[in-house]
């Protein structure tokens, strides 16, 4: 059943409000298994309503991650499946991260573009021997 807020508590309906368009923050832990999945391009994140200035809070979902990186991370399962909302520093922070991940692998795979494996392995093998 859906948590609801009587109507007739004005007060409550606003601390509701309040506490959603400031966010709230992840422990420090979750912080740190969320900005790993950032840096892997594994999160989803938008700010919560870009057209009112006074509310800075992000939405965050996070995408469960695949392959080696699923074995080597430890990723809390409160975490996933669900959408969060967290407040504008930690927001901007992931957002940070998300595009570092992503200049570093888009580095990563321009140099491995330009490698030349079989120079590396066979020419200057040959040289030295």
């Amino acid at each position: 059943m859906a948590k609801t807020v009587s109507l007739t508590d004005v007060g409550a309906l606003r601390n509701k409000l309040r506490r959603y368009t400031h966010g709230q923050k992840l422990e420090i832990a979750q912080f740190n298994q969320v900005a790993r999945l950032a840096h892997l391009g594994r999160i989803v994140l938008a700010p919560l309503d870009p057209e009112d200035a006074e509310c800075r809070a992000w939405l965050l979902h996070l995408e469960r991650p695949e392959g080696l990186a699923a074995e080597l991370l430890d990723v809390d399962e409160a975490l996933l499946g669900r959408i969060h909302v967290l407040d504008a520093e930690q927001g901007r922070a992931l957002a940070e991260i998300l595009r570092e991940g992503f200049e570093a692998r888009a580095r990563d795979l321009e140099g491995l573009a330009r490698r030349d494996f079989y120079l590396a392995k066979f020419f200057r093998a040959q040289e030295s021997g």
